[in-house]
């Protein structure tokens, strides 16, 4: 079996056997599409509602943080490229038991949201057919993004590139609407002006947090392009390019389109949250057929979703059976690509699936919320392994450093004392606290098994 140290090269450290069939423009519009998930299109609602006008200084504060986790996780990649990312990262800086909790919780995140993506895309199609099974749908999307997955790196990179191209082409053509309207030289729309800007904390600073938790968990999706990365001919520029160009890809998408939204649309209309902010503001713009074009918006992310977490967990998979940390039979490659590790994450999906309807009150919504805080234990682990091998890095290699972190070593510590305060937060909300409960626990047994393996593997010699 590989050993546990990964093989440090400039090249993917755990992956030898992938192939590299990712272009640079399949990088650069997976970097620039990541970040416009189903989360922000419909999510959003609940938190301009909890949070006024001031949700976006939610998303301005939670983008920060991500901004800084990002730019953490590029400088770790573009050093050591990898289809492990931070799972390999964590085990390099720490030890093999953190790269194999860090790894195999995403993987169980990955293949859940997975679920939950097919589960949210066919309610849309049901909506427009109502008279086909929503599993039946399921099935059908499932069966595609394997197979697209199953055939070559190429298909995935194929299908993201067009899917991200669309999501980028919705959210540039709202922003522009958008301003439009509130400068007044829309046709046929009076600009509010500020009008709808005049109280900018209504449910005082606990609406803030409430918004704020929101925004935190709509950003998932950026870790994509580091894992995909390690595919690419030349993974440290793509790596690299990526996360330069993360801030204003944040600011504009994600904290203009909120802006947009709230200065449109009054933060209380029952229609921010029942029809979703995006309809809302193109209904106030008087764009026919909103509704049914936004639907059509969120289905391409929602399966964009699907694709990207598809590829994503059997990448995450493969590297860790790759570093001696999972069956040796999930990491089978033919073809270049991890067939059997594309196989059962798509099955794990589906699974969740059929809990969704067998179970949704016990197992399903304990699913749900054991998966609640992971990306956050995974950012912790960035933040860690960042602070570690940085050091080791400027010792020993320095010519690898082709991404640095900003501030180095204290805006680290700023992004780490920001994950803390988001837990905190967490602990004090009801509607979080048992996600965070469900998901330390989840960590803490990944912990102790990984910990065990490492030490058996010790004494194996291996």
């Amino acid at each position: 079996m590989p050993s546990t140290t990964p093989v440090e090269t400039p090249t993917d450290t755990d992956g030898v056997s992938l192939s590299h069939g990712l272009k640079q423009r399949h990088l650069s519009m997976i970097a620039l599409g990541g970040v416009i998930g189903a989360g922000l299109f419909v999510g959003s609602g609940a938190g301009i509602a909890a949070a006024g006008p001031s949700i976006v200084i939610a998303y301005a504060l939670s983008g920060l943080l991500v901004m800084l986790v990002m730019r953490m996780l590029g400088e770790m990649s573009a050093a050591y490229p990898s289809s492990g990312s931070f799972s390999s990262h964590a085990e390099r800086a720490i030890d093999p038991w953190a790269g194999f909790t860090a790894g195999w919780a995403f993987w169980v995140l990955l293949c859940t949201a997975v679920g939950l993506e097919g589960i949210g895309a066919a309610q849309i199609v049901h909506g427009w057919l109502p008279g086909t099974p929503e599993w039946a749908w399921v099935a059908l999307f499932m069966v595609v993004f394997c197979g697209t997955n199953l055939a070559a790196v190429k298909n995935f990179g194929e299908f993201e590139f067009w899917f991200a191209a669309l999501k980028v082409g919705a959210i540039s053509l709202f922003l522009v609407l958008g301003v439009l309207a509130l400068a007044g030289v829309l046709p046929g729309t009076d600009s509010p002006g500020g009008s709808n800007l005049t109280e900018l904390l209504p449910n005082g600073g606990e609406g803030l947090v409430i918004g704020l938790l929101a925004s935190v968990f709509a950003y998932g999706g950026l870790e994509t392009v580091t894992i995909a990365a390690a595919e690419s001919r030349d993974p440290v520029r793509g790596v690299a390019r990526a996360v330069r160009t993360a801030m204003w890809r944040i600011a504009l998408f994600y904290v203009g389109s909120m802006a947009v939204v709230v200065a449109l649309v009054p933060w209380d209309s029952p229609q921010v949250v029942e029809d979703g902010p995006y309809v809302a503001a193109l209904d106030r713009l008087g764009i026919p057929g909103a509704g049914q074009l936004m639907n059509v918006v969120v289905l391409v992310a929602l399966l964009s979703a699907m694709n990207a977490n598809i590829y994503g967990a059997s990448r995450i998979g493969y590297s860790l059976v790759e570093r001696g940390q999972g069956p040796a039979w999930l990491g089978r490659v033919s073809g270049g690509v991890p067939r059997v590790a594309v196989l059962v994450s798509s099955v794990f999906g589906f699974l969740c699936v059929l809990l969704s309807y067998w179970r949704p009150d016990d197992v399903f919504a304990w699913l749900l919320n054991m998966i609640g805080a992971v990306i956050l234990v995974v950012w912790i682990f960035i933040a860690v392994s960042q602070l570690r091998l940085r050091r080791r890095l400027e010792r020993e290699t320095p010519e690898r450093l082709a991404v640095r972190m900003w501030a180095f070593p204290w805006l680290t510590w700023v992004a780490l004392a920001g994950m803390v305060t988001v837990f905190v937060l967490m602990a004090r909300e009801p509607d979080t606290r048992v996600q965070l409960y469900s998901t330390g626990a989840m960590t803490l047994a990944l912990a102790a098994v990984g910990y065990a393996w490492q030490r058996t593997r010790a004494r194996a010699g291996r």
